[in-house]
């Protein structure tokens, strides 16, 4: 009887275990593929990131005196907010995406 529960009690950790990795591995992926969407911004114009994601809803200069402009929005009751770093010349340098997916 002990040996039974002893097998039934592995038999749920390992599902609960590799169910875990899943959401991990889905979770990794929808990253790359943000990051992947993002990437493309960066060396373009301020002009190109306004023309395909709309205006920002925040921007203000930053400790380094670049622009960064700023991207809200809300799925599932989370929000994702994307953060573009703006050259003095208009051009992407860099960027922050947290709680899209």
């Amino acid at each position: 009887m002990i040996k039974l529960n002893i097998y039934i009690i592995l038999f749920i950790s390992y599902f609960l275990i590799s169910g875990c990795q899943t959401v991990k591995e889905k979770t990794d992926k929808i990253i790359e593929t943000e990051n992947k969407k993002l990437t493309q911004y960066i060396g373009k114009s301020s002009e190109k990131l306004k023309l395909d994601l709309g205006i920002p809803d925040e921007d203000y200069k930053n400790l380094n005196g670049n622009l960064e402009l700023v991207y809200k929005a809300k799925k599932y009751g989370i929000l994702c907010e994307r953060k573009f770093e703006i050259s003095s010349e208009s051009i992407v340098i860099g960027f922050v995406s947290k709680g899209c997916f």
